[in-house]
């Protein structure tokens, strides 16, 4: 699992690194490294029979989802403000 989680970390590091321009992926990439963080400290909240863990994801997950519509919603207002300058 520390395997799958590695690799969705890396995708999200690379769609960052690679694609400055598009903030939308930006934005997915972001998420896909917060979801790796979170699947990881759920293996680890497992293995160690902690709950602690389990709940931290809980909370992690709340703030992933509000950060991702803030984010969407100021890229929709940034795009609106953009095209209304271009014409």
């Amino acid at each position: 699992m520390m395997f799958v989680t590695s690799f969705l970390f890396f995708i999200g590091v690379s769609g960052i690194a690679l694609n400055r321009n598009n903030l939308i992926i930006v934005l997915m990439s972001l998420e896909i490294m917060l979801l790796a963080v979170n699947l990881n400290f759920m293996v680890f909240s497992i293995q160690f029979d902690d709950m602690v863990g389990q709940i931290f994801v809980v909370f992690l997950l709340a703030i992933a989802a509000t950060e991702s519509a803030i984010g969407l919603s100021i890229i929709c207002i940034y795009t609106d403000v953009k095209s209304d300058i271009m014409f």
